[in-house]
């Protein structure tokens, strides 16, 4: 069911009227006689509360089963009437008051609230909360809102085995009903009520604790019983100790929260969540099987990036979730310096450049784009907002102030904000006046130049050579931003030359810094340099842009992109060319045939998994379709030709292995897909382990090749949760309509399903070769998807909302279909979601043509 919608107004309301002192919080997590409980869960809450006008009325949020009771300063209030969408009404609010509200709140499955999920390998029950953006209100009657901040006394009865993790650590355990165990938790610091965490089952434990002069943090990491084989925790303490080592130094505000618990939880909705001193993370990041180092990379940049949210988020909180982007922007920024200052992972910022700036591109395209500053009237709008305008060109567009006010200022401002609101709430002002107090520099225009507008400039070279090669005049011409009004923005930018060395590779000759603003910026430090083989304007990648190359520069980028020296400028031209096909500027079958050319050189392993990720996609979507079956032979072909010639056992090879097994495949192939799954083909160094054999068993089972008695074979080798998703999609995966006909049946009408299983069926309903398959469900889809959303989360329901778009049916049709639809009153957020489904199709559409051209 779909919670409540606040709206802005209303929380604005409710904080000018209420200030909150604290939270007596008890739940009991039993069944009454030890065991855990199974549906329902006890939860007992006391607040007290201030009321700056007496006499008032306000209401407290309650997502419950049953409300028992609910007290006011010792009056009985009628709660017979209670409903979810209305919470609980607080009529006659004294100067001070205390409320108690007894209720029965409800295990999810759906990833929201207290998620309940029982491990098929061992029987054993977990749980874990996940609040964001406001679902506090189903663990506990609240005010549900992040600018009522307060403290929080947390009592939990739980199974006698089982660890209980919050915010704050145990104070005390005494012995409760039926011999279970009542934990009695210290009070927390200040916080909002997204960020209240509780982690309960037999999760296995690991200690450790960071020392930094004369502070001393105790780590732990959590993960269930069955899954701790597989855990590294030595690496992960080491890259949190890393974290915390650089953010203290950064920041120089020491870490708030005393402890620092990261628990991996099972059927994770997102990546991660922030609550302050217990991150949860998606137990994916537990590697069962071979990953690629790329995969530790995003760990790593995952685990920094709920890390800063420990200072940026938790200890200063957006007042509303206008300024979410100002929490996961910035800590997708500092992760990223973390990652390049700190750790391993040095390149971390070629990653950026080839990961983040392609989603930011991508979201900042779509008619639905919105400022980074976006206007967030309520809750259906911001759940449709953690997407790569909030996240990725939120994180650019700082990495270009960074670059403009210089990163020393720019830290000297953040430890000036955390100074103003530790404890409290602040808005983007509040940052951006701590920035012009520590730099010295106007930002005015900045925030209205990049937060307040939406789209891309264009940027490219202008000049002239003389005789001998070298400039006689230079400048950077700029196009203004779309979509949107077409602004002109300052851009702090290198501008780069490359020429080829000695041996033949392609390095920088020459770097030129400065701002450009304006239609045309002259830059005559250029003036008199050779003009090289190669010029990039965004050197670096300094600005937020979409980059172009001039003629020749483009002509050395086809013939020569594998012969750049360094990743981020090869990266650079990589994305230059697949903005280019995703414009209709450059051929998708010419950027396939680019990459086919280029990959073996490339050093960066999560370079390479993108490069052969945009192929596919330019192969599925952009091709015209009478080159498509040629396009897929000479990839598939070349593809594994890669992955024979790939150092044996090397990330290059797996990831050569893994993009042909999401290809279409011929029967040569997938005999070759057959031998390496049954043994009678070895590839010398792939390690053929449980996962893979599950990618390869998807690949044959798509084209046929495989069927029910196979995956309930994998599915018996694997009885493991992960396990049975795989064999969902397998399922799904089957290339008949009957198949199809029962998966979208059950992602679509089978709400007692849990997400984690309805994603993995969605998952598999579609695959690059059963596109004729899959047309009789493009009419289902808009009969289909109004009815979802209204019976479910909006959490819940976007997963179908997105996920089974009909991206595989790229006709006019489908776009008509889309129209047609749109045409009526719809919710805004879903009117959104479909939008830009349709938008993804005109734009292939526009590809496809160009292809055939």
């Amino acid at each position: 069911m779909a919670a409540p919608n606040l709206t802005r107004d209303q929380a604005q309301q409710r904080a000018a009227l209420l200030e909150v002192d604290s939270y007596r919080i008890e739940l009991d997590l039993t069944d009454g006689g030890g065991k855990p409980g199974s549906d329902t869960f006890r939860s007992t809450t006391t607040i007290a509360f201030r009321s700056r006008t007496p006499g008032a009325s306000s209401w407290v949020d309650i997502v419950a089963a049953n409300v028992h009771r609910a007290v006011l300063n010792g009056h009985e209030l009628d709660v017979s009437a209670y409903r979810e969408e209305d919470g609980v009404h607080l009529p006659e609010l004294a100067e001070v008051n205390e409320l108690t509200v007894e209720a029965d709140c409800r295990y999810m499955n759906t990833g929201e609230g207290l998620h309940r999920f029982v491990d098929p390998v061992d029987g054993e029950v977990y749980l874990y909360s996940q609040f964001e953006t406001a679902d506090a209100k189903r663990m506990f009657a609240c005010f549900d809102q992040p600018d009522l901040k307060s403290v929080y006394d947390l009592t939990v009865t739980a199974p006698h085995h089982w660890k209980v993790v919050s915010n704050a650590a145990i104070e005390s355990t005494v012995d409760g009903p039926g011999g279970a165990d009542t934990h009695v938790f210290a009070t927390t610091k200040p916080m909002s009520t997204y960020l209240v965490a509780l982690v309960a089952g037999p999760y296995a434990e690991w200690r450790d604790e960071f020392s930094d002069g004369d502070t001393t943090i105790p780590l732990g990491i959590y993960c269930r019983a069955s899954l701790a084989p597989h855990m590294d925790a030595e690496r992960l303490f080491t890259e949190t100790k890393q974290g915390f080592g650089f953010y203290h130094r950064a920041f120089g505000v020491t870490y708030p929260f005393g402890k620092y618990d990261q628990c991996f939880v099972p059927e994770f909705n997102a990546g991660a969540m922030e609550n302050a001193g217990c991150v949860t993370f998606l137990e994916d990041y537990v590697f069962r099987s071979r990953v690629t180092r790329y995969l530790y990379e995003r760990r790593a940049e995952t685990v920094l990036h709920e890390m800063a949210h420990m200072w940026f988020g938790d200890l200063v909180t957006m007042r509303w979730w206008d300024d979410l982007w100002l929490n996961e922007s910035f800590a997708t920024w500092a992760s990223v310096l973390a990652q390049a200052e700190a750790t391993e992972y040095r390149q971390a910022w070629t990653t950026f450049a080839k990961i983040e700036k392609s989603w930011a591109y991508r979201q900042d395209q779509l008619p639905s784009t919105h400022p980074v500053a976006a206007d967030i009237p309520d809750l259906q709008a911001v759940e449709v907002n953690f997407d790569g305008i909030t996240y990725a060109k939120g994180a650019s567009v700082l990495k270009q102030l960074v670059s403009y006010v210089g990163l020393d200022n720019f830290l000297s401002g953040l430890r000036v904000y955390f100074g103003k609101h530790a404890w409290g709430n602040a808005t983007l002002a509040d940052l951006l006046n701590a920035l012009e107090e520590a730099s010295g520099r106007d930002l005015s225009w900045w925030s209205a130049q990049w937060l307040e507008t939406t789209g891309l400039n264009l940027l490219r070279p202008k000049f002239s050579v003389d005789d001998e090669g070298r400039f006689t005049e230079f400048a950077v011409l700029q196009g203004g931003a779309r979509p949107g009004a077409g602004e002109l923005r300052t851009h702090r930018l290198a501008i780069g030359v490359y020429d080829s060395d000695d041996d033949g590779k392609l390095v920088r000759t020459h770097r030129v810094e400065l701002d450009v603003s304006g239609e045309r910026t002259e830059v005559p430090d250029l003036v008199g340099v050779p003009r090289g083989k190669l010029v990039l304007v965004n050197d670096d990648d300094l600005t937020y842009c979409t980059m172009r190359l001039d003629a020749d520069s483009l002509a050395s980028l086809i013939d020569h992109i594998a012969d750049i020296a360094e990743p981020l400028p090869r990266t650079l031209c990589w994305s230059a060319a697949w903005e280019m096909t995703r414009e209709a500027e450059l051929k998708a079958r010419d950027f396939v045939n680019l990459v086919l050319g280029g990959l073996q050189a490339e050093t960066e392993v999560g370079v390479v998994q993108r490069l052969l990720l945009q192929a596919q996609t330019a192969l599925s979507s952009y091709a015209d379709a009478s080159w498509r079956d040629e396009g897929w032979r000479r990839f598939t072909t070349r593809t594994l030709e890669l992955a024979r010639a790939a150092e044996p056992g090397s990330d290059h090879q797996l990831a050569f292995v893994n993009a042909l097994a999401g290809s279409v495949l011929d029967e040569a192939t997938l005999a070759v897909v057959r031998g390496w799954l049954d043994g009678t083909d070895v590839l010398d160094g792939l390690d053929v382990d449980t996962d893979l054999r599950w990618r390869l068993l998807h690949a044959l089972v798509a084209h046929g090749a495989a069927g029910l008695d196979e995956i309930q074979a994998e599915e018996e080798r694997d009885p493991t949760a992960t396990g049975h998703r795989k064999a969902e999609s397998a399922r799904a995966l089957r290339p008949t309509a009957e198949a199809k006909a029962e998966a979208w049946d059950r992602a679509v009408n089978d709400d007692e399903l849990p997400n984690a299983v309805s994603e993995a069926i969605i998952a598999g309903i579609q695959h690059p070769g059963q596109k004729a398959l899959l047309q009789p469900f493009v009419a289902r889809y808009f009969a289909d998807v109004a009815d979802v959303w209204e019976r479910r989360s909006s959490e819940r329901a976007q997963s179908m909302v997105v996920g089974l778009f009909p991206s595989w049916s790229i006709s006019k049709d489908t776009v008509t279909a889309a129209d047609e639809w749109l045409a009526e009153e719809r919710p805004p957020a879903l009117r959104r979601l479909v939008s830009e489904g349709r938008a993804g199709i005109v734009r292939a559409l526009a590809a496809q043509e160009f292809d055939r051209s």
